[in-house]
């Protein structure tokens, strides 16, 4: 299997090394770039993020990165969003202001409804839904991963929600339609089941959807 030409979005903000180096050892051919054009070059597309989603959605829509992600996905192309990256996919977010996100999905991002400590870090379970069959593609079960959020996503489509989490309630862990997977959790930071999750991606990536 030849390994797919994978493009991870540096707009400033995420752990951009630890993640290609992940998907590296996945089986992917890794390029990190902050530009439209190789985005819109790439056989596969990864939009990681950490921080606040206001000032991720504003430096996307600044640099004409989230209309070329957006490009990328209505061609069909496999994408992978992780953390922020999955909340940057939905209409809007409350984080620091009603702002908007790319919209390739309906729903919004609000803060996180438990009445355990926010942010939500550690490792915790997955349940997995119908929608997310092919990221959990030999994953045990239960799977445990390693989250750092605030805020979830609240889909307008519960047929998207591909793994909840329980933590003081159950809450939106990943999401899955057609091409688009999105994962709330850290795969770099999740040992073997984030490993395998992400060579599920890359296998994807590789017969082009």
């Amino acid at each position: 299997m030849t390994a797919p030409r994978l493009v991870v979005v540096d707009y400033g903000m995420g752990n951009l090394a630890s993640v290609a180096k992940a998907l590296e050892r996945a089986g992917a051919a890794v390029t990190v770039s902050d530009t439209p054009e190789a985005v819109r070059a790439a056989g596969a597309v990864v939009l990681p993020g950490v921080g606040a989603f206001r000032d991720a959605a504003a430096r996307l829509d600044a640099s004409g990165l989230g209309a070329a992600v957006v490009e990328r996905i209505t061609a069909g192309v496999p994408f992978l969003g992780v953390c922020l990256g999955l909340q940057l996919l939905f209409e809007s977010s409350a984080e620091g202001g009603r702002r908007p996100g790319l919209g390739v999905l309906r729903g919004t991002v609000e803060r996180l409804e438990t009445g355990l400590k926010v942010p939500h870090i550690g490792w915790n379970t997955l349940e997995w839904r119908p929608a997310g069959a092919g990221m959990a593609a030999g994953l045990p079960a239960p799977a445990a991963v390693y989250f750092v959020h605030s805020y979830a996503a609240v889909p307008a489509d519960r047929g998207v929600v591909a793994a909840v989490t329980d933590y003081g309630g159950p809450h939106v862990a990943a999401v899955a339609r057609d091409n688009v997977w999105a994962v709330q959790f850290h795969p770099e930071k999740s040992s073997a089941v984030g490993l395998r999750l992400l060579r599920n991606f890359v296998t994807v990536a590789a017969r082009g959807g």
